[in-house]
């Protein structure tokens, strides 16, 4: 087939949540015999042109530049528009030309919309009259993860502001996953929990998953390690998001204080791109350490002790838990951190949603290097077998071809 993918960005270097999904599909998608074609955002002009992988998975790249969103701009459309905010952070008027250029100069068999941020282009592709079929690849179910970050912060007085925001929100992109689902002639879910609350969308249609993966080959072996001491644990991720921002929070607040208490050398790292004005105080705690972007974060998971994935919000499958599990971390994660995942006995993650039996969890785990080391084990068996991208990748060529032709 004949395959355009659009994404919010390059999904190259893959090494956060949507570019890792993506970058996995495209070298699936190649491998299986597909010509794709790749339009996407870029903060630099005229990125297509560095010479990446990508341009061996691609025919074709071209890159419109991020449009600039102002706080203004989204304050307006909070007031006088109903529309969700979310889909109006990348909408251009030169991508929506380029994106109908595209269409008209190729014979796309399908279109493949890569997460709810470029999902408002595929009203637009659909009144083209385009034969291609369109499939919206849906990254979370977006509205029932704002209205849980609503359930957290209306619990704190201070937040009421923000609960108030993620309420409205909520309730528009409801609306707009319903167009989204109505229009597309394919939906594919990361979870089978975010399929059930999408398949309400659109409850004659299955909405088959097709889970987030890794290359799991790339985590084993030998790999430079870090010294961050006998006790490290380690979150990673992009440190801007709402759910990584509120996770890191809550656990230095209810959960290190005691790991410290019995583990006076333990040493919190928080490893991840863009971190948020709301963090800057715990650099002054000298038990935690925000490192801001790294070029890779796979030393900082050769050398935990334990991964800690403490997450109340958000939805999908964790491409951070996935990768700590494949370098062979014991992890250590609330129920919401691990939905997603295929439940077994052998899965090498403790869940534990109660601070003060996480809190005891890791200390237990902390004193007890065996069963990490055969925690790590487990976990890397259980990735290999259930989420390495050559075990997903049939996933999806079976939802293309379950699309109904005509």
């Amino acid at each position: 087939m004949k395959i355009l993918f659009i994404t919010a960005s390059l999904p190259y270097p893959p090494q956060q949540g949507g570019a890792l999904r993506t970058y996995g599909l495209l070298h699936g998608l190649h491998q299986a015999g597909h010509e794709l074609t790749l339009l996407s955002f870029s903060d630099i002009p005229n990125t297509s042109d560095v010479n990446t992988p990508l341009h061996t998975f691609c025919t074709q790249i071209e890159t419109v530049v991020t449009p600039n969103r102002t706080r203004n701009d989204r304050l307006r459309d909070v007031f006088f528009s109903h529309e969700p905010d979310i889909a109006r952070r990348l909408y251009s008027e030169a991508f929506e030309i380029r994106l109908k250029k595209l269409t008209a100069d190729n014979q796309f068999n399908l279109i493949q919309f890569e997460g709810i941020e470029v999902a408002c282009y595929l009203p637009v592709v659909r009144k083209l009259g385009t034969r291609a079929k369109l499939v919206y690849d849906a990254f979370n179910a977006e509205a029932a993860m704002q209205y849980a970050i609503f359930e957290i912060d209306r619990r704190n007085p201070r937040r009421w502001l923000a609960a108030a925001y993620s309420l409205v929100q909520s309730r528009r992109i409801s609306r707009f996953e319903d167009e989204l689902c109505q229009q597309a002639d394919l939906v594919i879910a990361v979870s089978s929990e975010d399929a059930s609350i999408l398949q309400q969308h659109s409850p004659k249609r299955t909405i088959p998953v097709v889970a987030n993966g890794i290359f799991t080959d790339e985590y084993e072996g030998q790999n430079t390690e870090l010294d961050l001491g006998e006790h490290a644990l380690v979150f990673t991720g992009k440190m801007d998001y709402r759910p990584n921002v509120d996770a890191v929070q809550w656990f230095t607040e209810k959960i290190l204080p005691q790991v410290k208490e019995a583990t006076t050398d333990v040493n919190f790292y928080i490893v991840g791109q863009k971190p948020h004005a709301n963090l800057e105080h715990l650099r002054d705690n000298s038990s935690v350490i925000v490192t801001g972007w790294v070029e890779s974060v796979l030393p900082y998971l050769k050398s935990a002790a334990i991964y800690v994935a403490p997450l109340r919000m958000g939805s999908g499958t964790r491409l951070k838990i996935l990768e700590a599990m494949a370098a062979g971390c014991a992890v250590v994660a609330t129920t919401l951190a691990a939905s997603g995942m295929q439940r077994e006995t052998e899965m090498g993650m403790l869940i534990v949603d109660n601070p003060d039996q996480m809190a005891e969890a890791i200390i237990k785990l902390l004193n007890a290097p065996e069963r990490r080391s055969k925690l790590g084990e487990a976990a890397h068996r259980y990735v290999k077998n259930h989420y390495d991208w050559s075990v997903l990748i049939p996933n999806l060529l079976s939802a293309y071809e379950a699309i109904p032709r005509g």
